[in-house]
């Protein structure tokens, strides 16, 4: 067990300038930016988008792995941030573990919200929108043995989803028929019409939640992970000075019009300046 003393002895060495680095494959991240701001509104944050990735949900396992390990390990390196937050399902689920072999800094997963799901759902049965890369991960099973055993646990993979919240970050208008077909996928599964909670199980989800409960009506809930990374952001960070020293930044792998229309969208979510990796 870490003595109190340690903790301040190592929180006293860390640079008050040293950033939080949010990382996913596109603009989904910022809902888990969000609720880290809450928490922590002093706290210097580098928000980077692998747009020249996206989408992670439809590539392969290896790919998604060697992709996000190198990525971060060069970011890392360059940007020396206190702590890395993969803040992205798909990623989490296939590549958490061997980022963190490879990297000494603090790092914070994204996962499937099943437990709070389980705790919440009155009929038993819960909906799962996920891409299709996270909803087939033996993590998600093993989630659902561990955590929602009792219940009946639907998954969809919605990819036109991802696309949907990045164009209404863009200020495009998106057809209603995007979400209606997600819930409809779920409703149609044997049980779905008795589904009463719905986890967000990629961070671009909860940017449409309004549009998903108007799709899905009101007596569905929906969960999502950021509430919890951002208490564990803020418990590993606990006690460390912050100071911002200019605007915070959105770095991306890849530039052209789609980054220059998400202008406005950092901008609110405090994302002063755009830069490319």
């Amino acid at each position: 067990m870490t003595g109190t003393g340690t903790v301040a002895n190592q929180a006293a060495t860390v640079d008050p300038g040293a950033p939080l680095l949010l990382f996913d494959s596109g603009v989904g991240g910022l809902s888990v930016l969000r609720k880290v701001r809450a928490v922590l509104p002093e706290a210097p944050v580098i928000y980077v988008a692998d747009n020249a990735g996206l989408p992670y949900g439809a590539k392969t396992e290896a790919q998604i792995a060697a992709r996000v390990s190198g990525l971060l390990g060069r970011l890392t390196e360059r940007l020396a941030p206190r702590l890395v937050c993969i803040a992205c399902n798909t990623a989490s689920t296939i590549a958490l573990a061997s980022v963190r072999e490879v990297l000494e800094v603090p790092i914070v997963g994204t996962v499937p919200a099943i437990k709070p799901a389980a705790a919440l759902t009155r009929t038993g049965v819960i909906g799962l929108l996920g891409t299709e890369a996270t909803i087939r991960q033996a993590y998600v099973d093993r989630l659902e043995a561990e955590f929602a055993a009792d219940k009946h646990l639907l998954r969809h993979g919605a990819p036109e989803l991802v696309a949907a919240a990045e164009a209404k970050l863009r200020g495009e208008r998106v057809d209603p028929a995007v979400y209606a077909r997600a819930a409809a996928a779920l409703r149609a599964m044997p049980g779905g019409d008795r589904i009463d909670t719905v986890v967000l199980a990629c961070t671009h989800f909860p940017l449409v939640e309004d549009e998903l409960r108007e799709a899905f009506g009101p007596e569905v809930r929906f969960v999502d992970g950021s509430d919890g990374i951002a208490r564990r952001i803020a418990h590993l960070t606990q006690g460390q000075a912050w100071r911002r020293t200019e605007p915070d930044l959105a770095l991306f792998t890849r530039g052209g019009e789609d980054v220059d229309r998400l202008g406005p969208a950092l901008a609110a979510h405090g994302l002063g300046r755009i830069g490319i990796f």
